[in-house]
């Protein structure tokens, strides 16, 4: 999942108290890109909420886990009784009607 930023979007300000060795460091890596510090700022917090909003919604399974789930999906197990009562109800609604 990517957001880009159109020329057409609105914007919003955003504001923050910083160290000033954090200040210093933030320019010098930006002078380091040929950038200026706002744009160097803003493509890092970009970055970085990109990245946590992938970490929570992507699900990572080890490959073991990814065995099992793979396993469970081909060779389901036998549904439990409660699920037969419930089939058999929404059938006997359904046929009903």
């Amino acid at each position: 999942m990517s957001i880009s930023i159109s020329p057409l979007q609105t914007t919003a300000r955003l504001e923050a108290r910083i160290s000033t060795d954090l200040h210093a460091m933030l320019k010098r890596a930006a002078e380091i890109q040929g950038r200026t510090m706002t744009d160097f700022v803003v493509a890092a917090v970009q970055s970085a909420a990109q990245q946590a909003i992938e970490s929570a919604e992507i699900i990572k399974l080890s490959m073991s886990d990814q065995v099992f789930f793979t396993q469970a999906l081909l060779t389901p197990g036998e549904p439990a009784p409660v699920l037969d009562r419930a089939f058999a109800r929404r059938n006997k609604l359904l046929s009903t009607e």
